[in-house]
């Protein structure tokens, strides 16, 4: 990307189209393909539609910042897939997180997405036992910030002692629980 184009990126963990980078598998990857952000430099760099289009061309961070954003097709097709569908990553937020960021600001969002994002760590730091990882980044999508830290507690108290298989047993059971009073989905849509 030439100099004279680049942005003032302000929020490289809150998706040009409005998903949330912090709770993305692949943004919790210790590998050197971890990515840190749609907005990063290196993801900027291999871009996406809603990068080239908001970011590079019209030098807006958002897609609900344009003038177009009622209008554009590729943003509308987008949200209607994230309805029904997920990619790697989950969507079924996608419409509560835009209605969110439009009502409140990225700084608010941003807040709340470091307090889920702090969950998820504590779960997968203490309750994976290496192959849950994609099932709590979707459950820290999904489930309120309230109902998160219920479960975490309730597999807290209820693991002591156990080994990390246990462990994540009783995490996946409470996640289960909650996901199933509510009608959640806690996997990946395809």
């Amino acid at each position: 990307m030439k100099e004279d184009s680049q942005i003032k990126v302000k929020y490289p963990e809150i998706g040009v189209c409005g998903l949330s980078c912090r709770l993305c598998p692949n943004y919790h990857m210790n590998t050197k393909s971890q990515c840190l952000g749609c907005k990063s430099k290196d993801r900027i760099a291999v871009g996406c539609p809603f990068i080239t289009c908001a970011v590079k061309k019209r030098k807006i961070e958002f897609c609900w910042d344009c003038e177009d954003k009622r209008t554009c097709e590729k943003w509308k097709k987008h949200r209607e897939k994230g309805k029904k569908r997920d990619s790697f990553k989950c969507y079924q937020t996608l419409e509560e997180d835009i209605a969110f960021l439009e009502e409140n600001g990225a700084v608010e969002f941003e807040k709340l997405q470091k307090v889920k994002e702090r969950i998820l760590v504590k779960m997968l730091k203490d309750f994976n036992e290496g192959r849950l990882k994609s099932y709590y980044c979707i459950a820290a999508s999904v489930l309120k910030t309230k109902e998160l830290k219920e479960a975490l507690r309730k597999a807290e108290n209820e693991s002591d002692g156990l080994d990390i298989t246990g462990k994540s047993k009783v995490l996946h059971k409470a996640l289960d629980e909650i996901a199933g009073s509510k009608k959640y989905c806690l996997k990946l849509r395809k």
